[in-house]
């Protein structure tokens, strides 16, 4: 019988791990390639922190981060949508021949600008001439090299966690620990079907991402989980659900950054309420990582509490502009994760280029706080202008009805700034989102 506490969940993830069936087959197997160019084995693995030249201040590929061109067929369906009249004659029309209008793009998740990089478009064109794509396959099969083994190491020391296991994308990584999570409850009632109080009860925003929500809900399908939903960082009706549940495996899974209203959880509260019901804490920092903190470990690292999160989830698409996902955790919980997530398992890992830009862009991140400091300004400016409170670099405004807000993304793409317009995406029937990006 356990009593609640921190130590709790450290002891049931060994308890579960020592039932794992040949775990063995669940490693990951670290390899170093051939170069295609010749040259020894050490030439070929080194990867020097050194060699990625950084920048004080905006540099010119910076604004083209966010600059676009679309065929002008495209932006007049963009701009009139379904009262468009002249596509049978862009049918006709050669693309060669049919002119572009130049976009800015307000609907990025480019928050610090580093998708046009020179030191990260070198570390990856410098990757792929060594290795190609590099071995294809799952991460424990043949798809793990010391591009990725780098990668995993500064995402762990980033986010002050013992170890990391790299996922294909954020969703898959939000998936296949819910689902870990959920694969608790039979392994610790010897393989038999978890009563109701045996089961993991995870307490979950209603705003969370949708990868969180379907992971739940696939643990949920398997009768593993119960599933708790507390309103929007009401950390009261938190309390109460944690309070009145008698299940004993208690998770809290937030956002750090909700992507859709551009708020922070409240962290602090989170941190006392842990204290006090010993739940396991596992924050999605899918909008944070790299954009917040002062060394970009996110807002766990803004808030001063990356010790109490005990998972943290991230994704490599936004902050490092790129596509990919991570689970930072313990050596217990990774090597856990890596033999329940079906998502991490059944997938192929990031190929060679794509990892050597991953970890171009922390160390780039890391070397260049300034980026993170222009997107506070940016935050700073837009209230001071509009008096419109805001705290975060994804603004999210409620119009109304979907007839207005597609009206209010049509007005902006209208309004060219300079000689460029503005592309701001509706991203429900009801909201409009801007991106804030440091080089405005």
């Amino acid at each position: 019988m356990y009593t609640i506490g921190k130590s709790s969940w450290d002891m049931w993830i060994e308890e579960a791990l020592a039932k794992v069936e040949s775990p063995d087959m669940f490693m990951l197997r670290p390899m170093r390639l051939p170069n295609l160019g010749g040259g020894g084995e050490e030439e070929t693995n080194a990867i020097i922190e050194d060699e990625y030249e950084t920048f004080q201040g905006i540099q010119p590929w910076d604004r083209l981060s966010v600059q676009t061109s679309v065929p002008e067929s495209l932006y007049q369906r963009m701009l009139y949508g379904g009262n468009y009249k002249n596509e049978a004659e862009d049918k006709k029309a050669s693309p060669k021949q049919e002119p572009f209008k130049k976009l800015l793009i307000f609907a990025s998740n480019d928050f610090l600008g580093l998708s046009r990089h020179p030191a990260i478009a070198k570390a990856t064109a410098k990757a792929a001439a060594k290795h190609g794509t590099g071995p294809k396959g799952s991460a424990m099969i043949c798809g793990y090299t010391d591009y990725h083994v780098a990668l995993a190491s500064s995402l762990a020391e980033l986010t002050k966690k013992e170890d990391c296991l790299l996922c294909p994308t954020g969703f898959s990584a939000n998936t296949a620990l819910m689902v870990a999570i959920g694969s608790l409850a039979p392994l610790l009632c010897e393989g038999k079907s978890p009563t109701k109080d045996e089961k993991i009860a995870i307490f979950s925003d209603e705003l969370n991402h949708a990868s969180t929500i379907d992971g739940v809900k696939l643990a949920d399908r398997n009768g593993w989980v119960k599933c708790f939903v507390y309103k929007h960082c009401d950390m009261s009706h938190l309390d109460q659900l944690l309070t009145t549940c008698e299940m004993k495996r208690k998770v809290v899974v937030t956002d750090s950054l909700f992507s859709m209203d551009g708020d922070f959880a409240p962290m602090v509260e989170l941190v006392e309420l842990r204290q006090k019901h010993g739940f396991l804490f596992v924050l999605d920092e899918a909008h944070g990582t790299l954009v917040w903190g002062k060394n970009g470990g996110g807002v766990a690292e803004e808030f001063n509490c990356e010790d109490d999160v005990d998972i943290c989830v991230g994704s490599l698409s936004k902050g490092a502009a790129s596509l990919g996902g991570f689970i930072a955790c313990s050596k217990n919980w990774k090597q856990f994760i890596q033999s329940r997530g079906r998502s991490f398992i059944f997938s192929s890992t990031a190929p060679v280029p794509l990892a050597a830009a991953f970890y171009a862009s922390v160390i780039v991140a890391r070397k260049e706080p300034w980026r993170r400091m222009e997107v506070r300004k940016r935050v700073q400016e837009f209230q001071e202008l509009t008096g419109i409170p805001v705290t975060s670099q994804i603004l999210s405004f409620m119009i109304g009805s979907p007839e207005k807000t597609i009206k209010a993304s049509q007005f902006a793409l209208s309004h060219p700034l300079i000689d460029l317009y503005i592309f701001i995406d509706y991203i429900c029937s009801s909201n409009l989102q801007l991106l804030t990006m440091f080089m405005f």
